[in-house]
């Protein structure tokens, strides 16, 4: 049952600041928790090479990689709530899902992050897969907190889903949803559930952070876990962080401990979440005041409930300025962006314009849809780059100890230009400046991007890409300036034995005959002394060209291998991050 909110217009008497601190309690709070995380494709592809030799590319071996690991063991998400499925878009009549999600962006975006397939699971067009786990046919699904300070809360679990791009990207979305709680619940849910690993032991003592988070199903009554985490053992896998086993469980096809993936971001999910306040439960008067400007810093900023600003009021309140859109402020309505969260606040529900509750509340609906995907596009932007800024290091540093081993060849001009491809496909291919066409949703992705700083480190992952290009580019423009020396040198020592030979192969006759070839018993010293020299002469350069080629057989040697087929797999290169296996020493 919602509370219909009937807009009143403001006052025109200046909103009164001394009053108690209101608690707003809330009609509804959807939170998305995304979690970003990047796939080793050459790790995957060294642990499960047989799988994708059946696969020209890494986007089509997804589904059966998924597939094969529904049975495993240690998958007791797939045991307890199913697999995850294929969630492509199949029908694009009036009233579907799909044309309502895609009619709002341009034709090419819908191209390019929308998972489709016709009714007969024909050709995909996108180079993305989207999964779900279908929730809630036989049972309830809960994602549980507490606290040492003995906090807690419960929250239904209404959405799974799952999103691999073929640049290794992956987006894992944990809907939740809580109806007629206090805004200090709601917040403590966003601020809590949202820990993917504690930063140090000092968050757990001093109940920062959770100290158990639970993944629950209810099925008639019985309540089973499907994964807990409590922290008890937090050890770094290689340069990885303790992953809460909730996050593990639910990516059960690639394994954590074997550095197949790595989280994007640090100890913190992205909070996506949208908050309907109960005007049955605030003054009139609450729209204006400094209560809900409070309660907004607080949403925004993903922080627990106290007294006033968490920061510093006058620098909270111009940071607020720039990170809130107003278009519907009038109405209570704010939406808010930061590097970590996405926010939708509003009172009430109510009908917009033309738009009537009764076909379900348009913000609520814009919320989950069309804004949802805006902000996975943002997301994805944001760890693309930060990907492909720990790849271009991991570049820069193999070729710095090639260079430094002297070991410098065409692998190494493979790599960058792998790199360099990879990036040049993201920027002309998945990066757009903008979404649609209209105002409110090009100016949402707008704030987000520039809150992630899409554009800023966009630039800079490029220069240092063309940077490192650039310098291989010289590098082996002056290797192939010295080989091509090399080679004009052999040419000419070649070049001068031919023409000696070919002089001397000459037969002038007469005396010069009678010396050379056709000598008597005076002249025969001289001819044998001839074909000595000439000997020496032809095997002597033959020699020396031979003994070029083999001392700098690295420059040469691409001249007389076969190319690679088509068919060669990405991981062939091998892993750049796994730490390689521990050298096994004999016992004593």
């Amino acid at each position: 049952r919602v509370t219909r909110f009937r807009y009143q217009p403001p006052s025109t008497q200046p909103p009164s600041y001394n009053s108690p601190l209101m608690l707003p309690d809330l009609l509804h709070l959807h939170t998305y928790f995304l979690f970003p995380f990047s796939i080793d494709k050459q790790a995957v592809l060294e642990d499960h090479r047989d799988l994708w030799a059946k696969y020209p590319r890494w986007i089509d071996g997804l589904d059966e990689w998924i597939a094969v690991h529904r049975t495993r063991a240690s998958s007791t998400v797939a045991q307890h709530l199913g697999p995850w499925r294929r969630a492509a878009y199949s029908r694009f009549d009036l009233d579907s899902p799909a044309y309502q999600d895609m009619v709002f962006f341009h034709p090419i975006v819908r191209r390019v992050f929308f998972d489709t397939t016709d009714a007969a699971g024909g050709e995909k067009e996108a180079l993305l897969r989207c999964y779900t786990i279908p929730l809630g046919a036989d049972g309830k699904v809960w994602l549980e907190a507490e606290d040492r300070k003995g906090r807690s809360a419960r929250v239904q679990i209404t959405e799974l889903r799952l999103f691999l791009f073929a640049n290794g990207i992956g987006i894992l979305s944990i809907g939740v949803e809580a109806f007629h709680i206090s805004a200090a619940d709601a917040l403590w849910i966003n601020e809590s559930l949202r820990k993917v690993y504690p930063s140090s032991g000092r968050q757990l003592r001093e109940a920062r952070v959770p100290d158990r988070l639970t993944i629950a199903i209810e099925r008639g009554g019985v309540r089973e876990i499907v994964a807990e985490e409590r922290f008890e053992k937090c050890d770094m896998i290689g340069f990885l962080p303790p992953l809460s086993s909730t996050i593990a469980s639910l990516l059960y096809f690639t394994d954590y401990e074997r550095e197949e993936y790595e989280p994007v971001l640090d100890e913190r999910m992205i909070v996506y979440s949208y908050c309907a306040v109960d005007p049955a439960a605030i003054s009139p008067e609450f729209i204006l005041s400094e209560d809900y400007q409070v309660f907004l810093s607080r949403f925004l900023y993903v922080d627990r409930w106290g007294p006033g600003y968490r920061y510093e009021p006058v620098f909270t309140r111009e940071e607020m300025r720039r990170q809130f859109y107003t278009r519907w402020a009038h109405q209570g309505t704010y939406y808010g962006f930061t590097s970590y969260s996405n926010i939708t606040s509003t009172i009430g529900t109510f009908d917009c314009d033309e738009h009537q509750l009764l076909e379900g509340f348009l913000v609520h609906r814009m919320f989950e849809t069309r804004y949802y995907l805006m902000a996975l596009v943002a997301l994805f932007y944001r760890a693309t780059l930060l990907d492909f800024s720990e790849r271009t290091a991991l570049v820069s540093k193999q070729l710095y100890l090639d260079q430094e081993d002297g070991r410098i060849g065409v692998e190494n001009i493979g790599m960058a230009n792998d790199l360099r491809a990879d990036f040049l496909h993201f920027s002309n291919y998945w990066h757009f400046d903008e979404l649609a066409n209209k105002d409110e949703e090009l100016d949402h992705f707008t704030l987000q991007c520039r809150e992630y700083r899409i554009r800023p480190t966009k630039e800079e992952v490029e220069e240092e890409i063309e940077k490192l290009n650039a310098s291989l580019h010289t590098y082996h423009q002056f290797r192939n300036t010295e080989a091509i020396n090399r080679v004009a040198m052999l040419s000419l020592l070649f070049g001068a034995g031919a023409v000696l030979t070919g002089f001397f192969g000459m037969n002038f006759g007469h005396r010069f005959g009678r010396l050379f070839f056709e000598p008597d018993q005076s002249t025969l010293p001289f001819h044998y002394a001839a074909v000595v020299a000439v000997l020496l002469l032809a095997f002597g350069a033959l020699a020396f060209g031979i003994f070029v080629v083999i001392a700098n057989w690295s420059d040469y040697k691409e001249i007389f291998m076969f190319r690679r087929g088509s068919n060669r797999l990405p991981g062939d290169v091998g892993s750049l991050r796994r730490r390689p296996p521990p050298v096994s020493r004999p016992q004593n």
